[in-house]
């Protein structure tokens, strides 16, 4: 029998991949060589399927975000490698996931949302606080409306109907997304090797 884990990370897989909505259980059963009755005994219902595999995404993400954060000293840098992890993670979805998950599954959706707000209000906006007040942001940035300029809504603008994940290669999404917008605010006399 499978295991719930193994069940969670086979549906993150196909739900991501077909879309939150369109894959249904019968298919998700067929996929895995299951019966439904396998799915239910371990969860309720699809709702909490989709919210568990929501909740399983945004702790992968937060895990390899941590990852880099211990590894990588410069701050401007590790934004860089969080966004570059980030279009790494969303060749694989399909754009419908998403806004399946703000149409049909409030709950997942509004986890979804609460993850991305804090990545870029927190995560990404305390990273370059830091490289602020380290010289390597010019100091009349305002960083708060940067972060919400540039980093809210990343993965709605790259996975948008024309789908630029598909159209443009990762390293040119990152470098007109990513590395220009934070090459422009930095001061003078930083580099590094993404500039």
């Amino acid at each position: 029998m499978i295991s719930k884990q193994e069940l969670l990370e086979q549906s993150v897989e196909k739900f991501v991949k077909f879309g939150s909505r369109s894959f249904t259980m019968d298919e998700l059963a067929s996929e895995l060589g299951i019966s439904k009755k396998t799915i239910y005994h371990h969860f309720n219902s699809k709702d909490q399927l989709i919210f568990e595999s929501v909740k399983l995404l945004v702790a992968n993400y937060s895990n390899y975000a941590s990852d880099i954060q211990k590894h990588e000293q410069d701050p401007i840098v590790c934004v860089v490698l969080l966004y570059k992890t980030a279009l790494i993670h969303l060749k694989n979805f399909k754009p419908s996931f998403i806004f399946g998950l703000q149409k049909y599954y409030p709950d997942a959706y509004m986890l979804f949302n609460k993850f991305r707000h804090e990545f870029v209000s927190k995560t990404v906006y305390d990273l370059l606080n830091t490289a602020k007040q380290k010289g390597m942001i010019k100091d009349n940035v305002n960083l708060k409306l940067f972060c919400d300029l540039y980093f809210k809504r990343f993965e709605e603008i790259a996975l948008k109907n024309t789908n630029l994940i598909d159209k443009y290669s990762q390293k040119e999404i990152l470098n007109h997304f990513v590395v220009y917008s934070l090459r422009g605010i930095s001061s003078n006399d930083y580099t590094n090797k993404y500039y």
